[in-house]
């Protein structure tokens, strides 16, 4: 009589154990597309689970090597050197012939280097968020250059060992809103060209964040088919408003556009910018008190320039201006949380590559100093910074 209820129990228990191989198996093959938040609330846990964008599912197509993690910190003293020679080199140069050597190098010459992405920061000071940008970095040596434009009076230096020591290129002073902020941005093109292997620009300041770990920013930047420069044209006092007549007929006010200073440039875009004689004097001369030389030279470039298609039309930063005024938020450390990162990282609507959704957003600003313990926190974590 026992032997048929023996039976039931083992026949039980194995489809018990098959169900849970399956939802174990199924686990397993989609935890990569998962990121998980603990949570307590009310002295109850629970598991926070969200989805990450779909253009994250696929693995690149960009070959990235084997991350070496000893290569970050310790450099050989040779390749230190010959870094610390390549900018002491472009400092002894003037700035004309700076533009002339960069402009000289074709967007795609007999190009057989492994790509770089030249990242490219434009502060009044210090790179504030440094070792987070440390942590990203890590690893990953050769697939990156960094360039770094601050105020000449800043004379702080950096710890051995950093990737940001000895890459200030020679600077001059910046105000906000002024034309010598594109200029600045200019130079910091000029001097990212003169390297052949760079092949994308992303500009950046010391308020800035990267959303996601290096393998999938480098990957998003190198498979895109477009530019990263947003613009659009506003009508009203902070758009067509700051038009100077003065400019026609090489700009009239039917092609002033307005965007967001933080762009992506591919060495075609980038080669072109430096290389303007045409539209940059005009702005040179008559962009002056409200009209934000940064907010509009070069969304007007490319308009003018027939980038068309080739540009994606829009920025890879994000920035809250939902406070209003002349300044998007700054963010303080109590605005830091792995929801808040995990709200950034899905925030907008875009196409990448003609395809809808996915990754909008590669950064973001503004962070103050004072968040840097908890990104440091969080960010391996929520930006997946080990993968």
């Amino acid at each position: 009589m026992g032997c048929p209820h023996q039976i039931l129990t083992v026949f039980s228990f194995l489809a018990f154990f098959a169900f849970g191989l399956s939802i174990g198996i199924i686990f397993c093959i989609n935890y990569k597309t998962f990121s998980f938040n603990l949570q307590v609330t009310n002295g109850q846990f629970s598991i926070v689970t969200a989805k990450l964008p779909q253009e994250l599912e696929r693995p690149p197509t960009v070959p990235i090597p084997i991350p070496d993690e000893t290569s970050h910190s310790n450099a050989t003293e040779s390749d230190g050197d010959r870094r610390r020679e390549y900018l002491d080199e472009t400092r002894e140069m003037n700035y004309a012939e700076i533009f002339r050597r960069a402009s000289r190098i074709l967007p795609d010459s007999d190009f057989r280097e492994v790509p770089k992405v030249a990242f490219m920061f434009l502060t009044k000071g210090p790179v504030i968020l440094a070792p987070l940008w440390e942590e990203f970095f890590k690893g990953y040596r050769g697939l990156y250059s960094v360039y770094v434009h601050c105020d000449p009076g800043y004379n702080g230096s950096e710890p051995e060992g950093s990737v940001f020591r000895g890459r200030r290129i020679h600077s001059q002073r910046v105000d906000w809103g002024k034309v010598n902020m594109v200029e600045a941005e200019r130079r910091l093109l000029a001097n990212a060209l003169l390297d052949s292997s760079n092949q994308r620009f992303v500009l950046l300041s010391e308020s800035c964040i990267p959303l996601y770990n290096f393998s999938t920013v480098y990957s998003y930047l190198l498979n895109s088919s477009q530019t990263f420069v947003e613009l659009y044209d506003l009508p009203g006092a902070v758009g067509r408003g700051r038009y100077n007549p003065k400019m026609s007929p090489t700009i009239r006010i039917h092609q002033w556009r307005k965007g967001s200073q933080w762009f992506a440039a591919d060495r075609r875009l980038a080669i072109e910018i430096i290389s303007d004689r045409t539209y940059w004097p005009v702005f040179r001369r008559y962009c002056n008190g409200s009209c934000y030389a940064d907010e509009h030279y070069l969304p007007t470039f490319v308009l003018m320039r027939e980038f068309g298609r080739r540009n994606a039309n829009r920025t890879l930063t994000w920035v809250d201006w939902s406070r209003g005024g002349p300044h998007p938020a700054k963010f303080i450390r109590t605005d830091v949380t792995p929801e808040f990162l995990q709200r950034l990282r899905a925030a907008g609507e875009c196409e990448y590559n003609g395809r809808k959704g996915g990754v909008c957003f590669l950064f973001a600003r503004k962070f103050t100093e004072s968040t840097l313990t908890r990104l440091l926190r969080f960010a391996p974590r929520v930006m997946m910074f080990d993968r």
